[in-house]
């Protein structure tokens, strides 16, 4: 059978051009392939870290496809079957969607396409086991990690999907959308692929000792490349297994992390609402505080002048860097659901908000994790004592000092305790705004009338 004359690759959390399984179907489908990103024009309203980083990511992709990219802004439903009835494409491939947002978008694009005869085809997803393929004996999904990830392991996955040896971009003069000027950042796939092998043969050794550790900075940093798929994460795992680390502990503990947001991505597959609405019902009726007051506090908490220092150096770090460290991550969203009382959404949209890794399924439930209104089995009465989260995982204050230079004058683990030196607040520091112990037993009072 003759090949169509012309494909369309549409590209969203996919910007690659290796272990790219739609590539591979778009360049068999036909006798050229026309890369396309639909560019939503509200992302270009904001300047935000997300936005800046995904302009970066667009530049690098545009060079990988030799200028073929072609970017339209607007409404996916409208741009999709236009473009394709312009080039005269049967087929749109894209790799399948998984967030509820983009299954709602990509069923309205199918039907376009569909009443026009053309066919949106879905291969691959950004993950290494599809969302909604791992259940347990019974058919149904699992809540809680543990169970998910030993299926995981048994379940298999696919190699890397390889990259054609031939792409033909289209040439024709395809009308493509001007973009603002991409910042200079570190983004797309080559840089994802060098960060990751130096990672890889450098950073991995040491990771299951460093990896809470926001002073030593020792992470692999891919937490944004993986959100843009400028790397997928069947490549990570096959490069570790051909590895030599890849049979130490800190490997292992690495291919956890990565079937953390696995197992994130697939509870949303299930549970859509689950996005934006407690996972576990049990704890409804939970009080959480709103008011003038309560408004000043989360002001406090994402300005990062709350008086805990990890707390405000964490979002500090989040506002200059667009990143912050897992383990700060939980540590500053422990503080706002359970030391100010605050519902998790909260803290969740303003993560989004700043974050150029920001993922709705890790976020959104890595907030629920520890809010304790999510998958974890009895959570609710884990509340981080920020300051000794501090002294433990940055113990001699270099990470509190690198953002939060008014306590730059004290020395080791006294960042961590200003209150406790008579110099600590020479340089304007904020005291406390509120006392840890009496808001831990506040929370756990809650949580308890709650689950009553």
């Amino acid at each position: 059978m003759a090949l169509a004359t012309t494909s369309i690759l549409w590209f969203r959390r996919d910007l690659r051009l290796n272990d790219h399984p739609a590539l591979l179907a778009a360049v068999d489908a036909a006798s050229h392939v026309l890369p396309v990103f639909v560019l939503d024009p509200r992302l270009l309203e904001t300047d935000t870290p997300r936005t800046r980083r995904l302009l970066a990511s667009l530049a690098s992709l545009s060079k990988d496809t030799r200028g073929a990219l072609v970017v339209r802004r607007g409404d996916p439903v409208d741009v999709i079957p236009a473009l394709a009835a312009e080039v005269g494409a049967q087929q749109v491939h894209v790799s399948r969607e998984t967030t509820p947002y983009g299954r709602r978008r990509d069923e309205a694009v199918e039907k376009a396409l569909a009443d026009e005869g053309r066919r949106l085809v879905a291969t691959g997803t950004p993950y290494a086991v599809g969302p909604g393929r791992i259940v347990n004996q019974s058919g149904s999904p699992y809540k809680v990690f543990t169970p998910f990830s030993k299926a995981w392991h048994q379940h298999g996955r696919p190699a890397p999907a390889g990259r054609p040896k031939r792409i033909p971009w289209l040439r024709d003069d395809v009308r493509s959308d001007t973009l603002p000027e991409a910042p200079h950042l570190e983004a797309g796939e080559a840089a994802a692929l060098k960060r990751w092998d130096r990672f890889l043969h450098d950073g991995l050794t040491a990771y299951d000792k460093e990896r809470d550790r926001p002073d030593l900075d020792t992470t692999s940093r891919l937490s944004a490349p993986l959100k843009y798929g400028e790397i997928h994460p069947r490549t990570l795992l096959a490069d570790i297994a051909a590895h030599s680390a890849g049979r130490s502990q800190a490997a292992s503990t690495f291919v956890t992390e990565l079937i953390w947001r696995e197992f994130y991505a697939d509870v949303l597959w299930h549970h859509p609402d689950s996005a934006w609405h407690d996972l576990r019902p049990e704890l409804a009726r939970l009080p959480y505080d709103s008011g003038a007051e309560t408004d000043r506090l989360v002001d406090a908490w994402r300005e990062g002048r709350t008086g805990y220092p990890v707390v405000d150096a964490g979002m500090r770090q989040l506002l200059e860097e667009g990143w912050m460290h897992n383990r700060v991550r939980m540590i500053t969203a422990s503080f706002l659901t359970k030391d100010l009382h605050v519902w998790w959404p909260v803290g969740a949209q303003h993560f989004l908000d700043h974050l150029v890794d920001g993922d709705i399924a890790s976020n959104n439930h890595g907030w629920q994790w520890v809010a304790g209104t999510g998958t974890d089995a009895s959570p609710y009465f884990r509340v981080f004592n920020p300051v000794t989260q501090g002294r433990k995982f940055d113990p001699d204050g270099d990470y509190v000092r690198r953002w939060v230079p008014e306590l730059a004058h004290l020395p080791g683990a006294a960042a961590h305790e200003p209150w406790k030196h008579d110099n600590g607040y020479d340089q304007d520091y904020p005291r406390p705004v509120v006392d840890h112990d009496d808001e831990r037993r506040e929370t756990l009072a809650r949580y308890e009338r709650a689950r009553g």
